[in-house]
């Protein structure tokens, strides 16, 4: 091949210096005509080919040429080594130590992973440390160690990781040995010069106190307690010895149980008691009318009210469950003033419930106690706890049962008491989050319940299996339960800002054609309630508003008002057809006619 290149180069050659001679005769008579070259013309534009000689010429020279961050334009492809390269020169506007991003790994730059495994480099670095020696890292050295090789030879190339079990051993005895030996010293203490002993440059004084670093500083301790500390010893042995008489489990706190009278007499010139009803107070008729003005105001508590009940059947009181710890009862027709206070709760009282003829009633509280008082004297008759905070009390509606207690617990649970021997007799344990309301339904042989766990459940009383149980995905959790005065209906308080009625009958259907809305109760307990006709229903917000809506509309009939807070609860005077109670977190009590 290559000769016959060459050959051909020689030809073309040749052509070059003597052009005429084809042209003038022909070799021979069989060759071809004559040819005669003709200058190449082009319709293309002329083009500057410097720089592409220029760039051609220096393609080694930019192959490993970084990237200039300070230019704008490129004028060639650089390749992914070019452009993550390390930048020299002027520094990188975000990288201060020169090194392109996409090369750090590290915070103070590129870190290249070792190839030495972290225990292999731990157990060479201890071994150095302690014999002296280590094996060499670098493969081209001739020695396998570095370092003191004659104790290389003494140990074996031992490392301080890979220690025979007999120099293990041989280790535990010593240490036995010398704490014998510390213990022998400490307790033979006459043959030892006691002034060495209690000089710390000595050798005699560590081997005393090597046990610990402070155990030869006793010159400061202390021998006689100060008031204060005396003070905190006998407060914490009265803690123990409260906890230890309660049983230890029982976590609840402890207030002395008092009341205070605030009206002029307890009995009248006939020996009434201050808490009979009027003998006038009767029902003009049977119709209820929406109030329309605030005519006045209770205003005794020093924190938010939670709930209020009014005096069973006649209404001539109204019982006050206040978040300052204290229970409250007012005077509605004569006076309005308040009559009694009772002080029993450490912590915020949550629920109330007055028996049925109202001589006593129950108070509920954060202190985890449950109490039971008496409505005239004020005295406490009995106190009943779990541990848990109750969220909800009642008594069993019927007249033969008023000794039965039920509570809904924040431990998931409806605990039933009998309060005569003050046992628990049945515990209801379905539910899956805390127990906000009890209902009873079915000439009381049933009872509802309502839970964070926004389900509702239905119990027979007394047996503590679940006969009814509703929750839907579309279901919230229901703070407040109000029983219709036809005992057919339940008016429920959910917290997507609605009221859903529910039926009582066998099924406990959903009633999808009564709902009432337009207030604002998401997050806030508010109660729910009915006019004594059942012809309107009645509800706080959490804007201060008490909300009045008709029962076979559904629409809204009259917003009042009412507080500055939220307005937490809302009564209607069983007695006196257009007057209304309400209570908020201002800490007051508004009645309205």
């Amino acid at each position: 091949m290559d000769l016959i290149q060459s050959y051909a180069a020689k030809s073309d050659d040749e052509e070059e210096q003597n052009p005429t001679s084809t042209s003038s005769a022909p070799s021979s008579p069989d060759s071809s005509p004559p040819r005669i070259s003709l200058p190449s013309k082009t319709s293309a534009p002329k083009v500057d080919d410097t720089m592409l000689a220029l760039t051609v010429a220096n393609t080694n020279r930019t192959l490993h040429k970084p990237i200039d961050p300070s230019q704008h334009i490129v004028g060639f492809n650089p390749t992914y080594d070019q452009l993550w390269a390390p930048i020299y020169g002027p520094a990188h506007p975000y990288a201060k130590d020169g090194i392109a991003q996409g090369m750090r790994n590290h915070k103070l730059g590129f870190v290249e992973n070792a190839a030495v495994e972290p225990f292999i480099f731990d157990e060479q670095y201890n071994t150095f440390h302690k014999y002296g020696y280590a094996a060499d890292p670098s493969a081209s050295a001739g020695n396998n160690y570095v370092g003191d090789l004659e104790t290389l030879q003494k140990n074996d190339g031992v490392s301080v990781y890979n220690i025979p079990q007999c120099e293990q051993k041989k280790r535990k005895l010593e240490r036995k040995k010398e704490l014998k030996e510390n213990e022998e010293l400490d307790n033979s203490g006459g043959d030892v010069d006691m002034t060495e002993i209690d000089n710390p440059a000595s050798e005699e004084w560590l081997k005393k106190n090597r046990k610990s670093p402070w155990a030869g500083k006793k010159e400061g301790l202390q021998t006689e307690l100060t008031e204060e500390q005396k003070k905190y010893a006998e407060e914490h042995a009265e803690k123990k010895a409260e906890k230890e008489r309660g049983g230890g489990g029982d976590k609840t706190e402890h207030v002395t149980d008092k009341s205070t009278f605030h009206g002029k007499e307890e009995h009248d010139y006939q020996g009434r008691s201050w808490i009979a009803p009027p003998k006038d107070a009767k029902a003009t008729n049977d119709h209820c009318y929406i109030p329309k003005r605030w005519v006045h105001t209770w205003s005794g508590h020093t924190k938010g009210v939670s709930a209020i009940r009014f005096f069973p059947k006649h209404g001539h009181l109204l019982l006050s469950a206040g978040m300052d710890n204290k229970v409250k009862i007012w005077d509605v027709f004569n006076s309005g003033k308040c009559m009694r206070t009772y002080m029993g709760h450490s912590k915020a009282v949550r629920d109330i419930s007055f028996s049925n003829d109202g001589t006593k009633f129950l108070s509920a509280g954060y202190d985890k106690n449950i109490k039971y008082w008496d409505t005239e004297t004020g005295k406490v008759i009995s106190t009943f706890s779990t541990g848990k905070i109750p969220y909800v009390v009642k008594l069993n509606p019927d007249d033969d049962k008023q000794n039965i207690l039920l509570a809904g617990m924040s431990d998931k649970k409806i605990v039933q008491w009998d309060m005569n021997t003050g046992q628990i007799t049945q515990e209801y344990d379905q539910h899956l989050g805390a127990v906000n309301t009890i209902t009873f339904v079915d000439n009381n042989r049933r009872f509802v319940t309502s839970s964070d766990d926004k389900s509702l459940r239905v119990w027979e009383f007394g047996i503590p299996v679940v006969i009814k149980y509703i929750s839907e995905p579309h279901m919230h959790s229901m703070p407040s339960i109000s029983l219709h005065p036809n005992s057919n209906w339940l008016a429920a308080q959910s917290l997507d800002n609605q009221i859903l009625i529910y039926s009582t009958r066998e099924r406990f259907q959903l009633n999808k054609k009564k709902r009432f809305a337009g207030h604002i109760a998401a997050g806030y307990a508010c109660q729910v309630n009915f006019s004594p006709d059942g012809r309107f229903v009645m509800s706080g917000d959490g804007e201060g508003k008490c909300w009045f809506w008709d029962w076979k509309s559904c629409k809204v009939f009259r917003t009042l008002k009412c507080h500055e807070g939220v307005c937490i609860g809302c009564e209607w005077h069983p007695l006196e057809q257009s007057k209304v109670a309400t209570c908020g977190w201002d800490g007051m009590i508004k009645y309205w006619d």
